[in-house]
């Protein structure tokens, strides 16, 4: 499963992992080994970032949470990796060498995202 994150809200992006981390466990307990990559593009790109400054004073508690989450489940079994794409992030004035050391980056999330697919990923939005 490759799920494709771009909402800009961290209250929603927290909602959107705990539902990938609900659906991984059902897929563990139903006997099959997930495969789970987590993509993040658009005003997501913001909660990957190691610092907090470029996020809304009202929304950090909730970015930390993110920040939290994409750890706990960077150790989860099934979870293959997080990536952040490139393309958003000049525009947002952010930059690739700021990412938590979670998330890899890459040059066209795209790109990225439609060769997960050729491998037989599952494409998701949330």
């Amino acid at each position: 499963m490759a799920f494709d994150i771009t909402n800009g809200s961290p209250q929603v992006v927290n909602l959107t992992l705990a539902v990938i981390d609900m659906t991984r466990k059902q897929l563990i307990e139903a006997g099959v080994t997930p495969r789970i990559v987590i993509a993040f593009r658009g005003d997501a790109s913001y909660f990957t970032q190691e610092s907090l400054a470029v996020v809304k004073e009202t929304d950090r508690a909730d970015a930390l949470q993110v920040k939290a989450r994409i750890r706990e489940l960077r150790k989860a079994s099934g979870v293959e990796g997080f990536e952040q794409c490139n393309v958003p992030l000049a525009s947002r004035k952010l930059k690739g060498t700021d990412l938590m050391q979670e998330v890899k980056l890459v040059p066209n999330g795209w790109i990225a995202l439609a060769n997960y697919q050729q491998q037989g990923y599952a494409y998701i939005v949330p």
